[in-house]
């Protein structure tokens, strides 16, 4: 039976193993797509079934390729989940580092449309698309220390509004998540630089979100009725109120 076909970025480590492994259990054939080909050999073998891609968002000629392989494919592209992302620094922006303020906008933001544009002629063929793309709640609250990546997430949170203006009446959702505070094995590592820094991002919270809470999101928002459209879904920890306010059992 031919299956529909779900393409996630980002897909080897964090929200996008896990946006992966959720839906091919949903019954998606999972397009896999990151930089690190060996984890996403490693991905597919434990899922089964999957199609591994290194691809790398930054680059136009990659990208393309990751297109060219999705329409070799025997199925629909009906979902693509727009996770691949990062943060560099904690630097203010009287010491911000421009190199770190480029990479996070290119992967951010760039990388989302180039992704965006490359896919959204089959999304769109396949008469029931549906783009997810993984923001944060810093794409809509500024926070010290955190002006690059903040800048980036409110450009990305932009970029998916005004999609979403310009491609209705078509048939293509386009969906936003927005978690707050997410642990997962590399963010706060290559944020920081540090693992003591790392760790203290997280120190004292009881419970902060793991990857597969945030995977639950995308599958079950990418999995309504197509003509029910999740524009935003916010989600944080219990233990965070806002970005500025979280609990912490210290």
């Amino acid at each position: 039976m031919t299956k529909n076909i779900a393409v996630v970025t980002g897909a080897s480590s964090g929200i996008g193993a896990a946006a992966a492994r959720r839906l091919v259990a949903e019954g998606f054939h999972v397009v896999a797509a990151a930089r690190r080909a060996d984890r996403l050999e490693a991905l597919v073998k434990e899922v089964g079934d999957a199609t591994a891609v290194a691809c790398d968002i930054t680059d136009d000629a990659s990208v393309a390729r990751l297109a060219e392989t999705v329409a070799g494919l025997d199925g629909p592209l009906t979902i693509l989940v727009n996770n691949a992302g990062g943060a560099r620094g904690v630097d203010e922006v009287s010491a911000a580092s421009v190199d770190d303020w480029q990479w996070m906008f290119d992967v951010n933001v760039l990388g989302t449309l180039r992704v965006t544009k490359a896919l959204l002629p089959a999304l769109e063929a396949s008469g029931k698309g549906t783009i997810v793309t993984v923001g944060s709640t810093a794409g809509f609250v500024v926070y010290e220390g955190g002006g690059g990546y903040t800048a980036a997430k409110h450009a990305q949170t932009a970029l998916v509004g005004t999609l979403r203006l310009e491609i209705v009446g078509k048939p293509v959702r386009v969906i936003e998540i927005d978690p707050g505070m997410v642990r997962t094995d590399e963010f706060a590592l290559n944020r920081t630089g540090s693992p003591e820094k790392a760790e203290a991002v997280y120190a004292g919270v009881a419970e902060p979100l793991v990857a597969d809470d945030i995977a639950d999101c995308i599958a079950w928002a990418a999995t309504r009725p197509h003509h029910v459209n999740i524009d935003r879904l916010v989600v944080r920890p219990l233990a965070q109120a806002a970005q500025h306010k979280v609990h912490r059992e210290l």
